[in-house]
């Protein structure tokens, strides 16, 4: 496992956690979603992430940083009660993890469609409203009502001129716009997305970043993102959860993303340097998170 955070940059100051101390800031006053106390994550007898502390309220829009292997995608599962936490407590929408999922939009790490499937792209944002019912669907007012949902997602994703075509054939952008749509089918008060900008070419992750920030606003829900690299997503974050070494930290990107922050999080000398355009450059030890092979590890 590295020690070495992807490239970030800053935003504005809130309040941060460090392994359940809290810095004052300015607090939203908006309900929490999700509160994650003291949670502790082992796998396969491997302590995964430890004293992890974290909320994330209605509106935000947060990101989940840290390098290769720490524990990113795994915090997401522990959250929806995918995996059992082996300490600590997690509440979700109010209740344990797994009782309120119906309110959560869940779009995994992306696999690539085969290009000969023939699943066109409305059939995949029909599943997220009844992709759990078996049969074909009857006419009526449900059926009517969920094809205008549909259409209402694929204009809302900017999905219409392709929707009808045959998922396998788009391109990654456009699937993973289709994906996102599928997550949002049912109205979720929160949207959890696990690396949506993994495998996609610069422009195809600003253009996805942008999407899912202004979704965020327009449906009114919160959104947390596990991301490799922040900088695509900086400037919509609302707050952070930093995971290292050390634990986890939580606050806006102005106040995490620190040299003195991050060198106490991972217990190395960490450097974070400002460039001319205003982009925080994160740099530490031993290699760069380009040059890392076990990007997709499970525990990534």
């Amino acid at each position: 496992m590295s020690s070495t955070p992807p490239e970030v940059a800053a935003g504005s100051p809130q309040p941060v956690a460090t392994n359940g101390a809290t810095v004052p800031g300015d607090l939203s006053g908006r309900p929490a979603l999700v509160e994650v106390h003291q949670a502790t994550a082992v796998l396969g007898g491997r302590t995964i992430w430890s004293h992890v502390d974290a909320t994330v309220s209605a509106g935000e829009f947060v990101a989940i940083l840290g390098p290769n292997g720490v524990g990113k995608s795994t915090l997401l599962k522990a959250i929806l009660g995918l995996i059992p936490l082996a300490a600590g407590t997690v509440r979700l929408l109010g209740r344990p993890p797994g009782q309120g999922n119906h309110e959560i939009g869940y779009l995994p790490q992306r696999r690539s469609f085969d290009a000969s499937l023939r699943v066109r792209g409305l059939d995949v944002v029909r599943l997220g409203l009844d992709g759990d019912r078996w049969g074909l669907p009857v006419s009526g007012r449900r059926t009517r009502a969920a094809t205008a949902r549909v259409r209402e997602l694929v204009d809302l994703v900017g999905a219409t001129g392709y929707a009808h075509r045959p998922i396998g054939q788009l391109s990654g952008g456009e699937q993973q716009r289709l994906l996102i749509a599928q997550a949002l089918a049912r109205r979720p008060r929160l949207l959890m997305l696990d690396e949506p900008l993994d495998s996609l070419d610069l422009p195809n992750q600003a253009a996805v970043a942008a999407l899912i920030s202004r979704i965020a606003r327009a449906e009114n829900v919160a959104v947390m993102i596990v991301a490799h690299d922040v900088n695509p997503i900086l400037s919509y974050l609302d707050r952070v959860i930093y995971l290292g070494r050390g634990g986890a930290v939580s606050g806006t990107p102005a106040q995490v993303i620190t040299s003195e922050t991050l060198s106490r999080l991972y217990g190395t000398p960490i450097e974070v340097l400002s460039t001319s355009d205003g982009r925080l450059v994160v740099v530490g030890h031993p290699e760069a998170p380009a040059l890392h092979s076990d990007r997709h590890g499970s525990a990534a």
